[in-house]
């Protein structure tokens, strides 16, 4: 075998700029190495430096968020996924990612890949996958290539989901003109290990050997984290060798498989191959550790004949793992491989040379210290300028006061020229960023795999059954980006808030997060400015409600030319926990004459509202009001109620106002409400369809409303007594709105006849 590198096909810096490299990244290179890379080499860089897998471009505000918290057992960056205790022995695990670009060009594999990744995270680390969410962003709802990319994307990921067997329980779907090129597909996982029983991404012991086992390996995928880290343009399909093919019986029988290797004991360090592949992980594992590595790559097994080593070495197969392993237990575990009927090869070997070196029939093919691959190693780190955008100068003239209030009366208003607060009601009731989600979330299976679960309760966030103990997981992703987009900072800070809003209405304490960052291109000044304030914004809220950020995705490229690029969608995606004797609280009116009252103020405020959008074309407006003191005192005060089994519902007011927040909780249970509008000097838009945050809506039993208004007094929270729950038509001073039955049906209707008209 060749200790000697050829130095046949040395790189240049054309190549180097064709593979999307900086001429001054591929002189670093030189420099690192002391010599001109070769071709394979470049390669191996050229995904490793990009910003999907270096995070070049945001590692230095990433580094400024909260990580740390009581329950945390691994920091941000630390490993695959994030871990916190929970208690009794057990910890979540938990992560989001995006699969934007894949999803753009192949909606149905991209979706589906996105979700067998996202799992593979948690179960590399030896945590069994018990729920999924995601995030998906569309662009206009009424153009043909958008409906073809929500049946495609919503089909792949529940394909997977259902045939892999982890419950899909919640998520979040919007669409807006700014994604119509770039739609997004953020995918979460959350999975349950026993503490100290979990495995890391490390490559330790001098001689161990380094498997490659699940599926073969072909040429699919290759240059995807190169084709994540650039604009989206007509010729990106032909820029994507081939999107990568999801299995999700493969994946079964590896999640399988690697639940037994790890009781072996046999188990050094064990990593999913996402993006970059075999690149990745092996330089990752190495590099964590300060090992070294060698390689063979004509014995990883191939589903196709004559591949170049370059291209094994950055092929983005899906469902293979690299794991490492005691030497001497090679039989214990290949006994495991051959029992689920895995593919599975000794691929190399641990060196103590911090190095990681790849060879091609006997040939060094590459040498590359491998700490100068990865994050916070030899990775190039950027500090880009930002500035303001141009169009806040925009959203600061808006002028409440040049908006036409709506009218309870109908026909006052159609004398006035005014909007009937009744058609508005109607309108936003049946508008795809508010109506029912049902004909998405029918096409996946909440229950598969589960025992006792109660995500099918109408919560804020889902809530999932941990078995054999009395803890449930509350989960939820959350992002309103028109809000980020007004103020990056505000609108960051109310992503976190409302989060944690939907796990204080589900009875759970907020814990921790993971987030996925999708931006523009962080090299147009205006793009990063959002991305920076964004960050900043986050990081104050999860201080303010102790919930450290445990790791995530950083997704930049979001767009199709300097000017058209999506909002700012930092998602969120948070965890909780129920726990003990705490109530999953639900958001549905129980009882006809409960009393219905709202934590929190209404204040006169439209701006950024669905309403102020749809209803009077109006794109730029300020952030909703928000107060981040507010925010959690009141949050406080519905944990306060939920402990002393004070109510009987708890649902937040966001996208639609109160009046949709009062529309959801009474659509369950088919009863209705009627509620008086006694806020002075409020406007009738901004009461009913503001989205002014840090309200929730709550309904209490006739016998306990003494009770409730007495604590919301002592812990000084605002509140208002709207009116009761009833079994009649809904009313709202006294103006008769119609039968609750007219609004379900546009409501749970309305998205299906949009995607099939």
């Amino acid at each position: 075998m060749s200790e000697h590198l050829s130095t046949k096909n040395l790189a240049t810096v054309e190549q180097a700029k064709q593979l999307g490299l900086l001429p001054e990244e591929f002189e670093k290179i030189k420099g690192i190495l002391g010599r001109t890379p070769n071709f394979t080499e470049l390669s191996i860089y050229s995904v490793m430096w990009s910003e999907h897998c270096s995070y070049k471009n945001s590692i230095v505000w990433l580094k400024t968020l909260p990580k740390d918290g009581e329950k945390m057992l691994a920091k941000a960056g630390e490993e695959n996924a994030g871990l916190i205790d929970i208690g009794d022995g057990l910890a979540c695990c938990f992560k989001i990612e995006s699969h934007n670009h894949p999803s753009a060009i192949e909606p149905y594999q991209g979706a589906a890949t996105g979700v067998g990744g996202i799992n593979r995270d948690i179960f590399s680390m030896g945590a069994r996958p018990i729920a999924q969410l995601n995030s998906l962003r569309f662009g206009n709802i009424n153009d043909e290539r958008t409906k073809w990319l929500v049946r495609g994307i919503v089909k792949g990921i529940g394909n997977y989901g259902n045939a892999f067997g982890i419950p899909t329980v919640g998520g979040e779907v919007y669409f807006d003109d700014c994604y119509q090129i770039n739609p997004l597909v953020n995918a979460m996982s959350v999975g349950i290990a026993k503490v100290g029983e979990t495995v890391s991404a490390i490559s330790e012991g001098l001689g161990n050997p380094v498997y490659i086992f699940g599926s073969a390996t072909g040429k699919d995928g290759i240059h995807g984290a190169a084709f994540a880290s650039k604009d989206i343009t007509e010729d990106s399909a032909k820029d994507l060798p081939s999107v990568q093919v999801g299995d999700p019986f493969w994946e079964k029988l590896i999640l399988e498989a690697s639940m037994e290797l790890l009781k072996t004991g046999a188990v050094v360090g064990m990593q999913d191959m996402g993006a970059a592949g075999i690149t990745c992980s092996t330089s990752e594992m190495s590099a964590k550790s300060k090992t070294g590595m060698k390689v063979w790559l004509d014995k990883v097994p191939m589903r196709q004949k004559d591949m170049k080593d370059w291209e094994i070495l950055l092929s983005e197969s899906q469902e293979r793992m690299l794991v490492i392993v005691n030497k001497g237990r090679e039989k214990d575990v290949e006994k495991i491989f051959e029992k689920w009927d895995l593919t599975y090869a000794i691929i190399g070997e641990v060196t103590d040379t911090e190095r990681v070196q790849y060879y091609m029939n006997n040939e060094l093919v590459a040498d590359i210290p491998g700490e100068s691959l990865v994050l916070g190693g030899g990775a190039p780190v950027y500090h880009r300028e930002y500035k303001e955008p141009r169009y806040f100068e925009e959203i600061k003239k808006f002028d409440i006061n040049k908006i036409s209030d709506v009218y309870l009366d109908a026909n006052k208003s159609k004398i006035e020229n005014r909007k009937s607060a009744i058609d508005v009601a109607k309108a936003l009731a049946s508008h795809p960023n508010i109506c029912s989600r049902k004909w998405i979330y029918n096409q996946y299976d909440s229950m598969v795999g589960t025992i006792n679960q109660t995500t099918n309760a109408p919560s804020d966030a889902a809530v999932v059954k941990v078995k054999g103990t009395d803890k449930s997981i509350a989960i939820t992703t959350d992002c309103n980006s028109r809000y980020v987009h007004a103020d990056p900072f505000v609108g960051a800070m109310i992503a976190v808030s409302e989060a944690a809003r939907n796990i204080v209405c589900s009875g759970g304490d907020p814990a921790a997060i993971t987030n996925c960052l999708n931006f523009g291109n962080p090299y147009n000044p205006e793009m990063y400015y959002q991305f920076v304030y964004a960050i900043k914004g986050m990081s104050e809220a999860c201080k303010k409600f102790g919930t450290p950020v445990t790791g995530g995705n950083v997704s930049f490229y979001n767009q199709s030319n300097d000017e058209n690029a999506v909002f700012p969608t930092p998602t969120i995606g948070m965890v909780g926990l129920v726990s003990g004797n705490k109530k999953h609280m639900t958001l549905d009116f129980k009882n006809d004459g409960d009393v219905i009252y709202m934590v929190g103020e209404n204040r006169n405020d439209i701006s950024s509202s669905q309403y102020l959008v749809s209803e009077h074309g109006v794109q730029l407006s300020p952030a909703p009001h928000f107060n981040l003191d507010e925010e959690y005192n009141n949050q406080q005060a519905i944990k306060k109620l939920i402990a002393d089994n004070l109510i009987q519902s708890a649902h937040d007011v966001s996208e639609g106002g109160l009046f949709i927040t009062l529309l959801e909780s009474a659509m369950p249970r088919n009863l209705s409400f009627n509620i008086q509008h006694s806020t002075f000097n409020i406007r009738t838009d901004a009461f009913l369809f503001g989205e002014a945050q840090s309200r929730i809506v709550i309904s209490v039993h006739s016998s306990q409303f003494t009770d409730v208004e007495s604590i919301l007094n002592k812990m000084n929270v605002k509140f208002e007594k709207l009116g009761t729950v009833t079994n009649g038509n809904i009313k709202i001073n006294d103006v008769d709105f119609g039968a609750v039955g007219e609004y379900k049906k546009l409501h749970e209707n309305s998205l299906e006849n949009l995607l099939k008209s």
